[in-house]
């Protein structure tokens, strides 16, 4: 189960809910403009020229709300913590998204 990001402005998450049931892939979908990467809290501008790039922004494009700080660095210095190599096989299931942000579950 992943955690529910709440983006800045509806229209914000509409962007980045937009691929839908026509696309898969964000890059694919012609009026898929943003691309948001749970795992690492970034938002990208999406480059369609046929590849998967993505240019990073700071700020949303429709309400001006400054996005979170990336987790990018946060993330690797976790997997490197817990002796794991991030091109290998057996990263946990929760690192492909936002629950590592919140930790294991209590109980």
């Amino acid at each position: 189960m992943t955690t529910v990001t709440n983006h800045c402005c509806e229209t914000m998450s509409r962007q980045v809910d937009v691929p839908g049931a026509e696309h898969d892939n964000p890059y694919a979908c012609p009026d898929a403009l943003i691309e948001f990467s749970a795992k690492f809290q970034e938002y990208g501008l999406i480059i369609h020229d046929g590849g998967t790039s993505s240019s990073a922004i700071a700020f949303c494009p429709w309400c001006g709300r400054r996005l979170p700080e990336s987790q990018r660095e946060r993330w690797f210095a976790e997997l490197e913590r817990r002796g794991i190599e991030p091109g290998e096989d057996g990263i946990p299931a929760e690192f492909e998204d936002d629950r590592w942000l919140v930790g294991p579950p209590r109980g």
